[in-house]
């Protein structure tokens, strides 16, 4: 995706494969909130970042090139051509357009595996608000401070250290247990993230699940979410109705490559239609 710079920031022009609020607030990642009118600030990779969008396009604001280009434009997939991806899926199942023509801008972020792996084992029976603030509360509790007020995801080895009650400030329930586990196999490579990363998706769920309360769902989102595995097709309840309900018999391997990409269209459509009705 081209992208110009201008002044202090970096320019997308208005294009309907990216669109920040449909990508941002998908349920795909818990650390950006709005900031004023289409305006969202938060934290990846330990850099904290300012993007708005308007009728012209999308803008970093006050990034520099070298930034945007290692962190942001690998961050937002800015590299994959999502419009042919959707032709792809069209092909593959002609079922989907709705789903996707409801939310086209979405796409799938790169997000660091181990943010994703602890993110998604706090998102257990959970809403994406209580998610955000339990993540909020464990990099204040336990992340390096980046600058005044922000704070980065906090590493597993420093999570490793930490017992339930130590936990016991973010308020995660019962999650703190899974977290504490997810640090200690991580820290000492019993779970190893990279290699993980390069594995058969078979493999690749089952070394997930060795984490103590690492089901499924979760593994399959630390794969979708946090090691870009496209092929990875995460079902939770919202997903269960909506295959159940608009795709019934439908097999997620009947979408392909891009299943994972087709899943965000479908949960997104879910959970936005019945949160409206």
């Amino acid at each position: 995706m081209d992208y110009k710079i201008s002044g202090n920031d970096i320019f997308i022009e208005k294009n309907r494969e990216f669109d920040l609020k449909q990508t941002l607030e998908c349920g795909q990642c818990f650390r950006f909130t709005l900031s004023g009118d289409n305006t969202y600030k938060g934290i990846a990779m330990g850099k904290p970042v300012t993007i708005e969008e308007n009728d012209e396009g999308i803008i970093f604001k006050n990034v520099n090139e070298d930034d945007f280009k290692n962190i942001w434009y690998e961050y937002f997939d800015l590299g994959l051509d999502y419009a042919e991806v959707k032709k792809e899926l069209h092909n593959n199942y002609s079922g989907l357009h709705d789903v996707i023509e409801y939310s086209p801008g979405i796409r799938i972020l790169k997000q660091n595996s181990w943010e994703a792996l602890c993110s998604f084992i706090i998102s257990q029976n959970n809403n994406i608000p209580r998610i955000m603030g339990i993540v909020e509360r464990l990099c204040v509790l336990c992340g390096e401070q980046i600058s005044e007020g922000l704070y980065d995801f906090p590493k597993p080895q420093v999570l490793a250290k930490m017992t339930v009650d130590d936990l016991a400030p973010i308020r995660s329930g019962f999650r703190a247990k899974y977290i504490i586990d997810a640090a200690k196999k991580v820290a000492c490579g019993e779970v190893d993230l990279d290699a993980i990363s390069q594995m058969n998706i078979e493999n690749a769920r089952a070394e997930l699940m060795k984490i103590t309360g690492v089901g499924p769902k979760v593994a399959e989102c630390t794969l979708l979410y946090g090691m870009h595995r496209l092929d990875a097709f995460p079902v939770d309840v919202w997903m269960k109705r909506a295959m159940q309900t608009m795709f019934e018999g439908v097999s997620p391997s009947v979408f392909g490559r891009y299943a994972g990409i087709a899943q965000q269209y479908i949960f997104h459509y879910a959970r936005q239609r019945a949160e409206s009705a």
